[in-house]
């Protein structure tokens, strides 16, 4: 075992022996330290370098080189790449037209991280779940393509831009030192999330509390809102006890319920297939707290150096969720296919929806799923699983515009509505994860020939048998239908949402 992860680990051995004595690989052990440590640099960060005791350029220097140190010794020379990637687009942004520089930059950025993913996963190690220097390069594409996108929101199509966009828009070219520490920052550069470049500057210069809710905030005096800094100390705790209960809860079952049992022939010869589908929902659930420990802990590194403040609770109590990736409950309780992906990696689905599905003029929702399986990789399983989504997708809107008008006519039937669609919506999601964890087509295949392509051909079924209209057809009638002045408030209420950065906004 040892041996094995030495082999496969490009970045510090420092670590081995502790990798050898938790039967970990090193890779892992050594992203689970950085972390850490990032989360101690991030306190030091708030306190020390507070944007009232220094100025932004030194931020900027200490954050992308503490981001590049962490880097080197998780990932080694490989760490190359982000650099790469990041000098390649920048010089796109610099040199190309404006008008069509976010096309070239999105090409060349996303074709970058494909070749990547291409050598590694058919040279190195096909199949290795550990973490991989495209990791970050995942994360490293978001943030440039959504630059890109928003330089040239800002620059030239001012009169064209949408309530949000409008509040992404960025007026001025970054410098390549704000460039480089939006994208390699210390707080972001292993796991994310990726954010607004607007949002990331507003914290560096620490003007990211006087955007955001300040009404709310502990009260008024004198018509002048007071300007206290909320601590951020209550979020960070919280964050990182559900990291720990993650981590445990990770540890102790994700070996007792291997997904790919599902496959195995003597499994699926003698087990019942009610017992099947219980199996399969299990070891899914047995899966998710590693994307959460990740996750959380991200955000809460992000929340100890001071960013991701989002305004204040009807209470008056501080929101850190600008940035957050996930909300456990939500994922757990969906009701519907659209609920579970508003509330699983939320900042990918909003770059998502900003850079496909709000400008994509044809068939915006296959698009979006397309796009989802380039970035996240090369692996035959991610396109099978992105594919199966958008059939998903479209048979759960077709049920709920058609079926769910008739439970909502009393409490009780809403109930029954909500509990059936509860357990179809945890099938659903696991039944069309399973490639993405298997990867490979054989074991996928399988997988799916052994359930007879059933929610596959139901699906298809329902699509073909219940009517919907697409939801950009749908909010054009709505909004003709509105009268002027409640058409006007919706305007209203929309923008002052957008400008928010509401973050309940996303794609399916």
């Amino acid at each position: 075992m040892a041996t094995h992860t030495t082999a496969s680990c490009t970045g510090s051995t420092l670590l081995q022996p502790i990798s050898e004595i938790i039967n970990l690989p090193l890779d892992q052990v050594n992203f689970v330290a950085c972390q850490l440590l990032a989360l101690l640099m991030a306190v030091w960060f708030r306190v020390y370098l507070h944007p009232s005791k220094t100025s932004p350029f030194v931020r900027h220097v200490v954050a992308t080189l503490l981001g590049l140190y962490l880097a080197l010794f998780c990932f080694g020379w490989y760490s190359v790449h982000f650099l790469v990637q990041s000098g390649l687009s920048y010089g796109v942004m610099i040199f190309a037209s404006l008008e069509h520089m976010h096309k070239y930059c999105f090409i060349v950025t996303l074709g970058y991280l494909i070749l990547c993913q291409i050598t590694r996963v058919y040279v190195f190690d096909y199949g290795m779940y550990s973490a991989d220097f495209t990791g970050p390069m995942m994360v490293i594409t978001q943030k440039i393509t959504s630059m890109a996108f928003e330089i040239r929101d800002g620059l030239t199509r001012e009169g064209q831009l949408t309530p949000s966009q409008k509040y992404l828009a960025i007026s001025r070219m970054p410098s390549l030192l704000e460039y480089l520490s939006y994208n390699c920052n210390f707080m972001g550069i292993l796991a994310g999330p990726t954010c607004s470049y607007n949002d990331y500057q507003a914290f560096i210069e620490g003007t990211s509390y006087q955007r955001r809710h300040q009404e709310n905030a502990n009260g008024k005096e004198n018509g002048k809102v007071k300007q206290n800094e909320p601590s951020p100390k209550h979020a960070v705790v919280s964050k990182l006890c559900t990291c720990a209960i993650s981590l445990t809860t990770y540890l102790s079952l994700y070996r007792l319920l291997p997904v790919d049992y599902a496959i195995d022939d003597d499994f699926v010869r003698s087990t019942p297939s009610y017992l099947q589908v219980v199996y399969l929902y299990l070891a899914m659930l047995a899966l998710r707290p590693k994307y959460y420990f990740v996750w959380t802990l991200a955000d809460a590194i992000n929340n100890a150096a001071g960013f991701g403040f989002n305004g204040y609770d009807t209470d008056g109590s501080p929101r850190w969720d600008l940035i957050s990736n996930l909300r456990i409950l939500d994922i757990e309780f969906a009701t519907s296919f659209k609920l579970f992906l508003d509330n699983w990696n939320i900042q990918t689905a909003q770059w998502l929806k900003r850079v496909c599905y709000e400008r994509c003029p044809v068939n915006p929702t296959a698009a979006t799923f397309l796009l989802s399986a380039m970035w996240h990789g090369v692996y035959p399983g991610y396109y099978l699983t992105f594919v199966t989504g958008i059939g998903m997708t479209m048979a759960a809107r077709a049920v709920r515009h058609n079926i769910r008008p008739y439970f909502l006519v009393s409490d009780s039937h809403k109930r029954v509505y909500d509990v059936l669609t509860w357990a179809c919506t945890q099938v659903a999601i696991s039944y069309t994860v399973v490639p993405f964890v298997l990867l490979a087509v054989g074991p996928s295949l399988k997988f799916y020939s052994s359930w007879y392509f059933c929610l596959h051909l139901l699906c298809l079924l329902v699509v073909l048998v219940l009517p919907v209209k697409s939801r950009r057809r749908q909010a054009r009638e709505e909004r003709d239908g509105l009268p002027k002045d409640a058409a006007q408030g919706e305007r209203r209420h929309h923008s002052s949402t957008d400008n928010n950065c509401n973050q309940r906004d996303k794609t399916t």
